[in-house]
């Protein structure tokens, strides 16, 4: 047995592997650069102000790798399967799962901000003209959508096979993948294993580029904190306070109590949870943007028990379906907005609004920024004499100046909003090995190295998965 089969978490009883020292683990790093960046933001402003291209070069290249891993851990995940009834039973069950969280989201920012009303009182502030500039250009953006069918024609449907993956559309990859997964799950089951042994060792290559672009995780995460202490500075971030505060207030509590209950209800401990992902949520927490870990995610999950067959068909698609931080925020936004410009919507309106972004919130990328454009097509398309275009454009860009706070409680809500879901998604299914489950939330170091790990195991788990299925050798 070779060094690195060694480290691999076991299955069954083998030896745990060794722990790494401090600091040789990428999380500590990402703290080191968050405190950097934090130094370099309040000593020196102006230069801080500079460093946002780090952040943006790290969720690049992210972003050039993300659409080939989904499409490659979808087809290997409902085609493992061999049956797409059962494909199709873990789709529904995670469909109507993402509709529960995603009303009680909508649900808990609407009745927290009507409660601590972030927004009255708020002085008039004339917006700064690029912000403003900015913002219609958010609002032109999102007046673009038009109803559910423009969503299936011009969102989900891809317009051709390799559209989607030039422009890194997640959404219309992951139809593409579920298209070729189906078809895939028709061929003979020689054939079938052949196809999908071919993909797994595409994806072993991906993995190992993965490893090499995580090793920026730590720059990327200085130069996002730098960039938002320098640029926001300590009166902008005051002005908007209170609805910072309220919304991060909420998050938490959606994560503890909401997502605290399922956990328990499906078998196991969302801290304990929360600990095993703490790699992932310092990343965010540099970059703002939940995309960059999705390929440590579904690595790391599939390594803590979930069959890859759900957790290759549930995570990505919650990324588009299950964003729970972006819910909270959109209610507690268009609220605060209506708030801060002296309107009082009626509950009947309030509900109308909510209904409405049950379907806007569906699709939102898990990218910075995107929240903004999300928020100004829901309150375009509500429209009426609530919210005037020119009211839109400044609200929009009042919040602007702090959404960049805003969005690291939006991705990291969705993240473990996701990872929740995989998890219990997985259990609902009888998708989940409990043991190996329970070994991870113990031992988090058993996962950590999940990618390093996929990555080394290569040749000679090829060798002895000769005479199985993909599927056996995905199953835990």
């Amino acid at each position: 047995m070779s060094t690195q089969e060694a480290t691999a978490p076991p299955p069954g009883g083998s030896a745990p592997p060794r722990r790494s020292a401090v600091w040789t683990q990428l999380w500590f790093w990402v703290v080191i650069g968050i405190a950097a960046g934090v130094v370099v933001g309040l000593a020196a402003p102006d230069f801080a102000s500079d460093l946002k291209f780090l952040p943006d070069i790290f969720i690049q290249l992210i972003k050039m790798i993300t659409a080939p891993v989904i499409f490659c851990t979808v087809i290997v995940g409902i085609a493992s399967i061999g049956s797409l009834a059962t494909a199709g039973g873990i789709a529904v069950r995670a469909l109507a799962y993402f509709l529960l969280m995603t009303l009680v989201a909508l649900g808990l920012g609407l009745i927290v901000v009507n409660i601590v009303k972030p927004g009255a009182g708020f002085p008039p502030i004339p917006p700064d003209p690029e912000t403003l500039a900015e913002a219609q250009a958010d609002v032109a953006s999102g007046s673009e959508g038009g109803g559910a069918l423009e969503f299936i024609e011009n969102t989900l449907l891809p317009e051709s096979f390799f559209g989607p993956f030039v422009e890194n559309e997640i959404l219309r990859v992951l139809v593409l993948a579920i298209l070729v997964a189906a078809a895939t799950s028709m061929l003979a089951p020689a054939l079938r294993k052949r196809v999908v042994g071919g993909i797994e060792l595409i994806a072993k290559v991906i993995f190992g580029l993965i490893r090499l672009i995580m090793f920026l995780a730590p720059i990327a995460a200085f130069g996002g904190i730098a960039y938002t202490v320098g640029a926001l500075g300590g009166e902008s971030l005051g002005n908007l306070l209170a609805l910072m505060v309220t919304f991060w207030g909420t998050c938490l509590v959606f994560v503890v109590v909401v997502l605290g209950a399922v956990s328990a209800l499906s078998g196991f401990n969302v801290f304990k949870l929360i600990r095993m992902i703490k790699d992932e949520i310092l990343i965010i927490v540099g970059t703002s943007s939940s995309e960059t870990v999705l390929p440590r995610l579904l690595a790391k999950l599939e390594s803590a028990g979930a069959s890859r067959s759900t957790v290759s068909m549930v995570l990505p698609t919650g990324y588009s379906f299950n964003l729970d931080g972006t819910c909270i925020y959109l209610t507690m936004a268009a609220l605060f907005i209506a708030q801060a410009g002296g309107q009082d919507l009626p509950w009947g309106v309030q509900l109308g609004l909510v209904a409405l972004m049950l379907l806007t919130s569906k699709g939102a990328a898990g990218v910075s920024g995107a929240g903004l454009v999300t928020l100004a097509a829901s309150l375009q398309a509500f429209g009426g004499e609530f919210y005037t275009t020119e009211s839109i454009a400044i609200g929009i860009a009042i919040i602007a100046g702090i959404d960049r706070i805003m969005s690291e409680g939006r991705a990291l809500t969705n993240v473990i909003g996701n990872t929740v879901a995989t998890m219990v998604v997985a259990g609902w299914c009888g998708e989940r090995d409990d043991e190996r489950f329970q070994a991870a939330l113990n031992d988090p170091s058993l996962v950590r190295d999940a990618i390093e790990q996929e990555t080394h195991r290569g040749d000679e788990e090829d060798e002895t998965s000769s005479d199985r299925t993909p599927a056996t050798a995905g199953a835990h």
